[in-house]
């Protein structure tokens, strides 16, 4: 079958779509069809080198996070998922990356149904469960709190946008100057130009929901008495003093820092889908790739300015 791969580490010019053996289902799992998947950070900072430490020095390694497709084939005792739905899903945390391909495969339990009248647009919602970890689970959201947002027009800050609006937060959203207008069309009550408003001038949160990783002690500070602040990454230029603020946090100062990677089952997935059947949450799809062009969609992730997600259709 075709996959992304790349023999080396580098910028998006070291992918390439090549030949590997199509998976098999082991007991427990599910051979997928993947049609469509969508470019995420952190795949973008594995490929260029800088999770090396976790991620090693064996080649060819693989793209590709998160998928819709259809199920072609069920490992013994599956369950709960048959041959010809329409599902979609994001790869398990031991699995690591792969979904940029003709075939996945998966456990069953790690599959959810994709919602009636999605098709390619919904490759960009999987990584939207953690929006909705982080704000109903990890920070307790609440009607009539405040809510700040930052990279709010990325895939999981616009999911956030529009949560964060159907729970009855006032919801701040950061972002790009040329992005505004997008993230007010989202539901964000006010949108803010992270580049001339630095957060001191943002005034206090009860919520703050981070995207970036960077400045993680500015953003905290902006936190009402009793408020929460969630990070979803971490300074990948000083990665050991960013987790190590995260870690501190609990202990010191008021509002701890807490910091999560998504890592969605079927209920979580579930979850999503009756948020979009609800009309709570709605797919951004930003422009569409073609398999053979994940390198450009990597390319335009890393320039910045995305309005949601890029989605790659697998033909």
């Amino acid at each position: 079958m075709k996959a992304v791969l790349f023999d080396r580490y580098g910028t998006p010019d070291v992918l390439y779509v090549g030949r590997v053996t199509r998976p098999e289902p082991a007991p427990g799992e599910v051979l997928v069809r993947v049609r469509a998947f969508s470019v995420n950070g952190g795949e973008l900072a594995a490929r260029a080198g800088r999770l090396r430490l976790l991620t090693g020095r064996k080649f060819p390694k693989r793209v590709g996070l998160d998928f819709t497709g259809e199920v072609v084939a069920l490992g013994t005792g599956a369950t709960e998922i048959a041959v010809g739905d329409r599902v979609w899903g994001v790869l398990g945390r031991t699995s690591g990356f792969g979904s940029a391909a003709e075939y996945v495969t998966v456990p069953a339990e790690r599959l959810g149904r994709v919602p009636d009248g999605l098709e390619l647009d919904a490759a960009a919602l999987p990584v939207a469960t953690t929006a909705v970890t982080a704000l109903r689970d990890k920070a307790g959201l609440r009607a009539g709190e405040r809510l700040l947002v930052r990279g709010a027009a990325g895939g999981v800050g616009n999911a956030a946008v529009q949560l964060g609006r159907a729970y009855g937060a006032e919801v701040t959203a950061l972002a790009r100057a040329a992005n505004l207008d997008f993230v007010r069309g989202l539901g964000a009550h006010k949108a803010v130009d992270h580049r001339s408003v630095p957060p001191g001038e943002l005034g206090r949160f009860d919520v703050v929901l981070d995207t970036v990783g960077t400045d993680l002690r500015a953003f905290r500070n902006l936190l009402n008495p009793g408020g929460r602040m969630v990070t979803i990454a971490f300074d990948l230029a000083r990665p050991a003093a960013s987790l190590g603020y995260v870690m501190a946090s609990a202990v010191h100062g008021h509002g701890r820092v807490r910091f999560f990677s998504g890592d969605p089952r079927r209920e979580d997935l579930d979850d999503l889908a009756r948020h979009v059947v609800e009309g709570k949450l709605s797919p951004s799809v930003d422009t569409v790739f073609s398999l053979r062009e994940t390198a450009v969609a990597h390319r335009a992730l890393e320039v910045g300015g995305v309005q949601g997600k890029y989605v790659v259709r697998v033909d």
